[in-house]
């Protein structure tokens, strides 16, 4: 079954003890929380950590628009953009320095490679991060449909544990980067 908005605040119901939804539209309590919820969780545990499935790169697209200082161009970001990690040029995903303002990442290098955190689609979420999300919606469900606070407080707790076992598998996918130019390796020699 691939995973669906719907899929994932069910199962943080469930967690809870609350009965799942069929839809996040039916006009019950806990669709109308679920509802209003799970987007801006959802975003924010994307942010949190550069996930493999939700990282990408992106040559930018220069707008004609030029910024009012400091930088001499602005390049439009790319859809479902969440968070920058870094930018380059010349074949280099880093190196390049930048700023964002608003909708635009503005630089002084005349393109642009963009390393960034996108909104992936809920089929892509691996089973660590989608176990992690849940429990992070099953912890920020619990007060306004339960009204506990203790019960809140160990959820989170609970929650904090699973992003924690997934962020630790998620970097567990990638080669460990290596000390470049770093200044007390060179003086040295």
């Amino acid at each position: 079954m691939a995973l669906t908005a719907l899929a994932l605040c069910s199962r943080a119901l469930l967690r809870l003890g609350a009965q799942p939804v069929a839809s996040l539209d039916e006009g019950t309590a806990e669709a109308e929380v679920a509802a209003n919820l799970y987007a801006p969780v959802r975003d924010a545990l994307l942010s949190a950590h550069p996930w493999s499935f939700a990282t990408g790169q992106s040559s930018l697209p220069r707008l004609a628009a030029v910024p009012q200082a400091d930088m001499a161009h602005a390049f439009q970001l790319p859809p479902g953009f969440l968070r920058a990690l870094s930018a380059g040029s010349g074949g280099r995903g880093r190196g390049t320095p930048y700023r964002l303002h608003e909708d635009r990442l503005h630089a002084d290098a005349e393109q642009v490679v963009l390393t960034y955190i996108f909104r992936a689609d809920e089929s892509a979420f691996p089973p660590f991060f989608a176990q992690a999300l849940v429990a992070r919606l099953a912890a920020e469900f619990c007060l306004p449909l339960t009204e506990s606070a203790s019960r809140a407080e160990m959820l989170f707790r609970l929650a904090e544990t699973e992003l924690r076992g997934a962020r630790q598998i998620d970097s567990q996918q990638d080669t460990p980067r290596a000390i470049e130019d770093f200044p007390l390796v060179s003086v040295r020699g």
